[in-house]
Parts: structure tokens; C-alpha cells; sequence
């Protein structure tokens, strides 16, 4: 009776959406985030995790992703993998700006996300510095299931098209800009034997 009201009252606007009334916007953001193709990264033991999701047991392939793509010219999400050596940074740039447009990128496992346990010249501290991340996946290494449930967030984060509102005013992902943290003290020289 509700929606009898409704379209009286306000004529076809007093009707629900369904796929007759849809907004095309709403279609084509729903048809995105169900045929979304995988570029896979895997630099580490991360990469191990992402294969197994992609076995039958986990069969992401439910998602509309059991392809994962060698090029990136046929793929819309990277998945990156462990951790990323300096080396290799700028070869990741150069796939994800071979990915088309518009692109989302999952950041799979500590040391991807943060360098982990690795705080040293030749491991970049966040892949985040390299491209926009869009969403993590913590863990050392995550287990398939949270990759699924990364999976299943950006999904939904493409879905209200939010990734898109924060790439067109922000140029990034999940990431927002911070402050740069104060440089720490510099330490007292402690002389070993001095009286």
C-alpha cells in the first residue's frame, strides 16, 4: 500500500529502482564491481595466498575474477603481493599506469602495506608510495579468506562509486594526506668509559 502511495503521490519518481528503473550510473557501477579482472603482483610469500584464493577451494571466480590477467591492459585491479623492493617500484608503476581506467588497487599483507618487518633501504615502507591503494588486506601473510573479504570491500567501495568521488578530489585511494611527522630528537652520544 506503501508504494501505491508513493506513485501517487509522486508519480514515477515514487518508485523503487529495480532493473527497468535503474540509474545507469548505478548499473554501470554495480556491472563494475562484478566483472572486475585481476592483475596479480606477487613479489613473496603473499603471493602464495592469493594463488591458493585463487584455487577451487576458495573459487573466487563466484566474484566474477577467476581470471587473473598477465596483461595489464585487460585488467582493473592489482593485487600487490608482499613486499616491494625499491627495484622493483617503479616496474609496479609502470603496470599500473598500463591498467585501464578506472583501476582500484588492493595492498595484500603487512609488507606490502607498511615494509613489515622489513625497515630497510631497499624495501619500500607502503606500497602507497608508489600508487593509490584502495583497500588492505593485513596480515603475515593474510589467509585467502581475508583477501575475499578485501575482495568483497572494494567491491562494495565501487559499488556506491565513493573510490571514484575520492580519486577525482583527493588523486588517491583509501589513502588520505597527513602532516608529515615532527623529525624525532636527535639522540645524546653516549661515550662509553668517559668520567
Amino acid at each position: 500500500m506503501g508504494q501505491i502511495q508513493n506513485i501517487l503521490d509522486e508519480g514515477i519518481r515514487g518508485l523503487e529502482h529495480n532493473f527497468i528503473t535503474a540509474k545507469l550510473e548505478d548499473l554501470v557501477r554495480w556491472s563494475r564491481s562484478r566483472s572486475s579482472w585481476p592483475a596479480t603482483f606477487g613479489l613473496a610469500c603473499c603471493a602464495i595466498e592469493m594463488m591458493a584464493t585463487g584455487a577451487a577451494h576458495y573459487d573466487i571466480s563466484r566474484f566474477g575474477m577467476e581470471v587473473f590477467r598477465a596483461s595489464p591492459r585487460q585488467a582493473d585491479i592489482m593485487i600487490v603481493a608482499g613486499r616491494v623492493s625499491q627495484k622493483m617500484a617503479p616496474v609496479l608503476r609502470q603496470v599500473y599506469d598500463q591498467m585501464m581506467e578506472p583501476k582500484w588497487v588492493i595492498s595484500m599483507g603487512v609488507c606490502a602495506s607498511s615494509g613489515g618487518m622489513f625497515n630497510n633501504y631497499a624495501i619500500v615502507q607502503g606500497v602507497d608510495q608508489v600508487v593509490p591503494v584502495d583497500v588492505y588486506a593485513p596480515g603475515c601473510p593474510p589467509t585467502p579468506e581475508t583477501l575475499i573479504h578485501a575482495i568483497e570491500t572494494l567491491h562494495g567501495l565501487i559499488e556506491t562509486g565513493e573510490l571514484l568521488k575520492r580519486r577525482g578530489s583527493t588523486g588517491a585511494g583509501a589513502n588520505v594526506h597527513v602532516e608529515a611527522a615532527p623529525a624525532p630528537a636527535q639522540p645524546i652520544p653516549v661515550v662509553l668509559g668517559a668520567r
